[in-house]
């Protein structure tokens, strides 16, 4: 998959205007409504079987006419419906087989309206400054910092926006994997000069790495261009999409293990799907979820991390107790077996390097 230089903050282009449209889709049902709105609004819609040309022959030319088209479409199909409609925007050319090759290129209409800022505010993701940032991981027997966890924060008009709504964004608008490849291997880069022997943990989605050889190749550099032993990195994926495809999963894990990288399961929380998830992928560290660390205080939920405390040892894992922001929740989590804490207690993310430089 091809990106930025490293260093540089990936690009996420906005479309711009369009003068015509393709759609294509296996439902029948759905050009119809397609063919129906565009009438409307006084562009000429040529239909064929599963695709509809929408042109605008009228005078004068209203360039807005394809906006209120695309609006509208994103009002009366539902997000089902607009994942399976494929849309080429301005197609340069009328052969038969270029169209077939631009439309199996194409985004679908869902990716297309949230890259035109009509159903997400994709714009606040395009503008923003992106940079990691590190919170750090404890031993709660002894408060030693043994690793810290990197984080994606942007910034926009001053504000600072969190890691979570920019994938958000990124995922509606189909650069999810373009976001997560930048965030992995600026959160290496980044801590490269003062990490020391500390592990740092990565978040990464396997659901971006299409083929891990190819896909994590800039990963691999950065390491070695960090000079990070390859032992101190720790990958984090979260518990929902371990569920999804497990085989895939599986390929990923493989793929950081032969590069002498640790698996973290993150988010773990309750159940014994929980468990049997742990058991199956065999994690080096299994990371709790913040809900259920708040609620060390009741007996199920003390009940639920001593099993999962008991199935990660069992299995040479390391526990992590996310979300602990005050004492008694650190000796509680200690108390049940747990052997390291991230939270607002031991110090909450901050740009690690600058505060280095300032200090």
């Amino acid at each position: 998959m091809a990106g930025a230089r490293r260093g540089e903050q990936p690009r996420f282009p906005l479309p711009g205007r369009v003068g015509r449209l393709l759609l294509a889709s296996p439902l029948p049902h759905v050009l119809p409504i397609a063919v129906r709105a565009a009438t409307e609004l006084g562009l000429n819609a040529e239909t064929a079987p599963g695709l509809v040309d929408v042109v605008d022959d009228s005078s004068p030319l209203d360039a807005t006419r394809f906006d209120r088209l695309l609006a509208r479409l994103a009002r009366e199909l539902t997000t089902a419906e607009a994942a399976v409609v494929r849309v080429a925007c301005d197609p340069g050319d009328d052969d038969g087989v270029a169209v077939a090759a631009q439309l199996m290129a194409a985004p679908t209409l869902a990716v297309e309206l949230a890259r035109r800022g009509i159903t997400v505010e994709v714009g606040l993701l395009a503008e923003a400054e992106l940079y990691p940032v590190y919170q750090p991981v404890v031993d709660l027997a002894d408060g030693r910092t043994t690793g810290y966890e990197a984080l994606l924060r942007g910034r926009v008009d001053g504000r600072e926006v969190g890691g979570g709504d920019l994938f958000f964004l990124a995922e509606a608008a189909g650069w999810g994997d373009r976001l997560d490849r930048w965030a992995r291997e600026a959160a290496v880069a980044g801590a490269g000069p003062w990490l020391g022997g500390a592990d740092l943990y990565v978040n990464s989605s396997p659901e971006a790495v299409f083929r891990p050889e190819v896909c994590l190749a800039g990963t691999e550099q950065a390491v070695r261009e960090a000079g990070i032993a390859p032992g101190q990195l720790v990958f984090e994926v979260v518990e929902a999409h371990a569920t999804r495809d497990r085989g895939h999963l599986l390929a990923v894990l493989e793929h950081h293990r032969a590069q002498g990288w640790r698996v973290a399961l993150d988010d773990v929380g309750v159940g014994w799907s929980s468990l049997a998830l742990v058991s199956a992928l065999r994690p080096d560290v299994v990371k709790l979820d913040k809900a259920l660390v708040a609620r060390l205080d009741t007996g199920a939920a003390r009940a639920v991390v001593g099993g999962l405390v008991e199935v990660a040892h069992s299995l040479g894992a390391v526990v992590v107790a996310e979300g602990v922001e005050t004492q008694a929740r650190a000796d509680r989590a200690r108390e049940l077996g747990v052997d390291l804490g991230q939270g607002w207690l031991f110090g909450r993310p901050a740009r690690v390097a600058d505060e280095l430089l300032a200090g």
